[in-house]
């Protein structure tokens, strides 16, 4: 895509968004209602702001990639088509179970981190793809990123301060037995900075042990990590339990190293499914902040249909912040919210 196409591209998607949001805000007036639009059938929402415009990526078409939403203000999304194809790729090596994308802007690239199930060994491969457009398309890197005989799902990559890539993901209990159990568990990997290669080892940083993650069941969770760093702390947000059933979960887990040990917080889950308000298995979260940069949001899917948890799922937008070293969320919500902070809104 050339700079004229580029550029044509993002000014008819903003001026969508612009319409969009103008009959929206003058209906519901400075207030939001989770869940958010009408976005349905997705999984996973990631979030990435670049300059005045969100984009969303998400679990959402499972046999070929994954789509874009793009928003100016966290709250209405306009749905802006494949970034990433399979088709497109010169290497059709997988066809179903294409989950978690995650994308970064890093050495003027925008890199998406997903995971696919390959069709030569029927394991889920965790894979690194690259673009010069949030938009896309994106084109594969590494198919896989990791290399590891057991499936690898959610990819999550985190900077540290002096610019070292660390590579978050889970081993999917799909195939990661311990003790006759199936447990997915969440590890990192110290990348290069040259080439996102993996360096070294990786490092255990939490499995299933808290009660509400059921540590002795058949299969258990942790999975969705999602880092951030907040006065000298690594908070390490994750998932647990299975993402269709009501029980699906957020905690949190926080560290002096980007590495580990992890300590899980022992008040967790922080963020947990409230059926009186039609709030079923909130999960797979990203961290992003309101258009003008002083609040802090989470996104986060929820169940279509709490009374039939499935692979159905919406996102959800909900205030989190920080007190005396603890992760708070606002939520579950399901009444109107306050627009985020220095949102474009109608008059």
């Amino acid at each position: 895509m050339n700079k004229v196409e580029k550029t044509l591209k993002i000014t008819i998607t903003v001026f969508l968004l612009l319409l969009f949001t103008t009959s929206a805000f003058s209906q519901r007036g400075t207030k939001y209602r989770n869940p958010m639009g009408t976005i349905t059938h997705i999984g996973d929402p990631f979030v990435l702001k670049q300059g005045d415009l969100y984009y969303m990526y998400c679990t959402s078409v499972q046999a070929r990639g994954f789509k874009v939403f793009v928003s100016t203000n966290l709250m209405q999304w306009i749905d802006a088509g494949l970034a990433y194809d399979i088709l497109s790729q010169n290497n059709q090596w997988a066809d179903e179970a294409f989950w978690a994308p995650e994308v970064v802007f890093y050495n003027n690239k925008y890199y998406m981190t997903y995971s696919a199930r390959d069709k030569k060994d029927d394991k889920l491969k965790l894979c690194l793809a690259v673009s010069h457009d949030p938009l896309g398309p994106f084109n594969d890197l590494y198919t896989p990123l990791i290399q590891n005989e057991q499936s690898c799902i959610d990819g999550h990559f985190y900077f540290d301060d002096d610019g070292t890539p660390y590579l978050y993901y889970a081993l999917d209990c799909s195939d990661n037995i311990i003790n006759g159990n199936h447990v997915s568990q969440i590890w990192a990997q110290k990348m290069s900075k040259e080439d996102l290669k993996p360096i070294g080892k990786p490092t255990l940083c939490i499995s299933p042990s808290q009660e509400w993650e059921h540590p002795d069941a058949e299969w258990q969770w942790n999975e969705g990590p999602f880092v951030l760093k907040h006065d000298g702390v690594y908070y390490l947000m994750y998932s647990a339990n299975y993402f269709a059933s009501s029980d699906y979960s957020i905690g949190y887990a926080t560290s002096s190293s980007p590495t580990g040990p992890w300590e899980k917080y022992d008040q967790n889950p922080v963020l947990k499914s409230n059926l009186d308000i039609g709030a079923s298995g909130p999960g797979h979260n990203s961290v992003t902040v309101s258009p003008d940069g002083s609040e802090m949001f989470i996104i986060y899917h929820t169940h279509t249909d709490p009374a039939n948890p499935s692979g159905n799922r919406t996102p959800n937008l909900d205030r989190m912040y920080f007190e005396n070293g603890v992760l708070h969320i606002n939520g579950p919500t399901r009444t109107w919210q306050k627009f985020p902070s220095g949102a474009v809104m109608s008059k």
